[in-house]
């Protein structure tokens, strides 16, 4: 059948007040609630990384269509436009279903109800409706000998789908990069990874993860440094256990557990004194006197540990080796690893771990967006970044006389927790990155994973509140994480696509 002018003229016109109401109500319903447009951009796998400009780009755009389609003269300008949108929508979800790492959930707006499977198909129907739009324009730009084609409409449309396909193309590998590579303050939320399994109430507060056994997760106290509880990965008791030492008689103040199977060592670097005893028994004898004080001690295994202390000459943070063998300990420093940036001991605070599976030893800055990852020797060594950039430490340090200093005020800490299992480092950070939302943070903790193998930051998950409380301790298994929130142990499952 034949289509007469009065066919495409009404169809043109049906089609663009069609698009203007749909752009329009689109655009408006971003407007209106930005703020959680914006954090939905920022768990997109493509648009994370431009999710600031993204947000009111698109907006802007819409509405400028919406505006344009409004005049004859400028709607066919309007209708390329559009789908020209409407195709890089298409391209965007495509590339979610069956090239990004994940699927996020369901953005808002006049699509809210339907999946992405529906998303797409409905893109594609308003895509086919746009493109007979604008073959009638051209149509009518061809009756009034303008030189138009019904080849020229084919080339035009295949020019503008290319195009636009290849604009989404660019800032999905574009944004992989920054996002994992040069973050600059935005997570990634993939669902579905992390969920809660199992809680166990530990009746008292002052408990800290001593270490892992197999299945067996071992727990210590601060307020009894004597004691341990013994708990298996399902978070069901074990039992309690009380360690005997041959030297009580020592002005402990900071005594703590740590286990380096099949040996345990209670420390206190204020004395300085270390002990050594089996788990089988949990007796511990005091070894050869220590004559170095520490602040943190990390076992690597039987023989020796690493440790943080301070340097004799200039009275700053410093990490060591400490090896015990033969009744004989010793220390040796490496003054190049701790960076120095107000007075080298706060601002140089951190968390001390050992990755056993990669045999490295992490360092993780409190105060500023780096951690070290150096071998067992303490030798050689890397710095890498944190996702958030808060470069150099935020403290004030005041004097008390007698070469006593503390901190003045509270300090911007950066990182709170640390611990790592395999090729990744998790890391409990204290800050709210971009578009998150407030009312999550407030209820949640975020956890941000680094891989060390590629030197890359992966994704993060929440950790929600416990009666209003946030984890005080963590410690990552190869298919768990498990938090203490003051009396309550609680286990995180790993989603096996996830391990490394």
């Amino acid at each position: 059948m034949k289509v007469t002018n009065n066919i495409r003229r009404n169809y043109i016109d049906t089609i663009g007040y069609l698009l203007i109401v749909l752009f329009s109500y689109a655009a408006f319903s971003k407007i209106l609630d930005y703020q959680t447009f914006t954090i939905q951009l920022g768990q997109s796998p493509l648009l994370s990384a431009f999710a600031g400009w993204v947000a009111w780009l698109i907006p802007s755009v819409e509405l400028l269509i919406a505006g344009l389609l409004m005049f004859k003269p400028t709607r066919l300008l309007a209708l390329v436009t559009f789908f020209a949108l409407m195709m890089m929508f298409s391209a965007y979800i495509y590339i979610i279903l069956n090239f990004s790492e994940f699927v996020p959930c369901s953005c808002g707006g006049i699509l809210e109800k339907m999946t992405w499977n529906q998303h797409l198909i409905f893109n594609l129907i308003i895509c086919l409706i746009t493109i007979l739009a604008i073959i009638f324009s051209l149509q009518e730009l061809q009756q009034q000998n303008k030189g138009w084609r019904l080849r020229h409409s084919l080339v035009l449309i295949f020019t503008v789908s290319i195009f636009a396909i290849g604009i989404v193309l660019l800032l999905f590998v574009k944004s992989e990069q920054i996002i994992h590579k040069e973050n600059n303050f935005i997570r990634r939320y993939p669902p579905h990874l992390y969920n809660k399994s199992a809680q166990f109430n530990l009746k008292y507060d002052g408990y800290y993860f001593a270490g892992m056994v197999n299945d067996t997760i071992y727990l210590g106290n601060f307020l009894s440094p004597l004691s341990i509880i013994a708990i298996n990965s399902n978070l069901k008791k074990i039992g309690n256990y009380s360690i005997e030492l041959d030297n009580y008689n020592l002005p402990y103040r900071t005594a703590q557990v740590r286990i380096s199977p099949p040996y345990f060592f209670l420390t206190d670097g204020t004395v300085p004194c270390i002990f050594k005893g089996k788990i089988r028994t949990w007796k511990a004898k005091q070894l050869q006197e220590v004559k170095a004080h520490f602040s943190v001690f990390e076992p690597i295994d039987s023989t020796t540990a690493a440790i943080r202390s301070r340097n004799a000459k200039t009275n700053e943070s410093v990490l060591g080796l400490l090896t015990f063998s033969n009744g004989n300990t010793s220390v040796s420093w490496n003054d190049g690893l701790l960076q120095k940036q107000i007075d080298g001991v706060f601002d140089c605070d951190g968390i001390l771990r050992y990755n056993l599976n990669n045999q490295k030893l992490i360092y993780t800055y409190y105060y500023r967006n780096q951690f070290i990852v150096a071998d067992k020797s303490i030798k050689d060594f890397y710095r890498d970044n944190t996702i958030d950039t808060t470069t150099l430490a935020k403290i004030k340090i005041a004097s008390l006389g007698n070469g006593v200093r503390k901190l003045a005020q509270p300090s911007l800490m950066v990182n709170k927790l640390s611990s790592t299992v395999g090729n990744q480092l998790f890391i409990n950070s204290n800050l709210r990155a971009h578009f998150e939302s407030l009312k999550l943070w407030k209820q949640s903790s975020a956890i941000d994973v680094y891989n060390l193998k590629t030197k890359t930051y992966e994704y993060s998950f929440h950790v929600y509140n416990i009666n209003n409380k946030k984890p005080q301790a963590m410690y990552a298994t190869k298919d768990k994480v498990y938090f203490i929130f003051d009396k309550v142990l609680v286990a995180y499952q790993i989603d096996k696509s996830v391990r490394r």
